[in-house]
This record gives structure tokens, sequence and C-alpha cells, in this order.
């Protein structure tokens, strides 16, 4: 029971994370790919842990691709915009 709640949880807090990365993007005015790379990998690697747990697929490649996922992530911060008070 309590798995399934968590997973609903994660899903919930996931969907509205994106609506609001959009939601800020728009908002900023901020267009392209190279800036969002972050947030995608952040999101994927949430994802992709969802789904090995849901499929039972704890292993050394989940392990590795969560690993490069965020390593990814941490690389393409340099694109994204800073704003100077």
């Amino acid at each position: 029971m309590l798995p399934t709640f968590l997973s609903i949880v994660l899903i919930i807090a996931l969907i509205f994370s994106i609506s609001v990365i959009i939601q800020k993007r728009k908002k900023a005015g901020i267009t392209g790919i190279k800036s969002a790379l972050t947030s995608i990998c952040l999101c994927l690697m949430a994802v992709m842990n969802l789904l090995a747990y849901w499929f039972d697929f704890m292993g050394l490649l989940s392990w590795s691709i969560t690993v490069v996922l965020l390593i990814l992530g941490t690389y393409f911060t340099k694109y994204m915009p800073s704003f100077e008070r």
C-alpha cells in the first residue's frame, strides 16, 4: 500500500514540477533546448528510477543511468541563464 501511495505522490509531484518549469520559462521568455537540459535530465532521472522500482529493475544499469543523467544535468547548468540583480 505504501509503495503505491509513494509512487502516486511522485507522479503528481513530477507533473506539478514540470508545469512550474514550463510556466517559469515562458514568463522569463527563455527559449531553446540547451537551457532546459538540466531540468530534463533531472526529470528523466525521477522517471527512470520510478520505472526501475515498478519493474523490479534496481540494478547496476539503473544506478549507472541515474549517475550519467546526474552528471549530464550538472554539465548542462552552464547553459542556464544567469539573472543579475
